[in-house]
């Protein structure tokens, strides 16, 4: 059983899929920071000092009674709340990660399409007396039976 999960584990797709989920982790991380700490404050700025994470309704108070002035503090005295910046900021966070995934795959398709566009060798040639089409290595048309030139 051992020798069986260490084959799986040690497959290339698995260990591609492991290095995938660590880099996609760490680019999550990077894009919360960005909309956190440098898209959101100037957003908040501009609508007049507005703090995203910190816009929630309190549903029940909590232990201590509000108003509470950061979600934090809501959190810390126990109070329900319906946390309506903290979504905002997951939402624009997702539509960062779409869009940075988007360019990636456009890049991707952009280098397989000029792969594509490169003039291949020909695989195939014309037998001159049957016209008909044959693999380029042969040495005698398997239509008519003609002895060819080899090159």
């Amino acid at each position: 059983m051992w020798k069986e999960f260490k084959e799986f584990a040690m497959r290339g797709n698995v260990i591609d899929m492991a290095v995938g989920i660590v880099l996609g982790t760490a680019f999550g991380a990077i894009v919360k920071s960005l909309v956190a700490d440098i898209i959101m404050p100037p957003i908040g700025l501009l609508l007049g000092n507005v703090d995203f994470t910190n816009i929630f309704w309190v549903l029940k108070q909590g232990a201590t009674p509000g108003p509470y002035p950061t979600l934090e503090a809501a959190r810390q005295a126990g109070a329900v709340t319906v946390n309506l910046g903290v979504f905002i900021n997951t939402v624009i966070s997702f539509i960062l990660i779409a869009f940075a995934i988007f360019l990636v795959i456009k890049g991707i398709n952009n280098m397989k399409r000029k792969e594509e566009a490169k003039p291949k060798a020909p695989t195939t040639k014309t037998c001159p007396y049957c016209f008909m089409e044959i693999p380029i290595k042969a040495k005698r048309c398997p239509h008519c039976t003609a002895e060819l030139e080899t090159a």
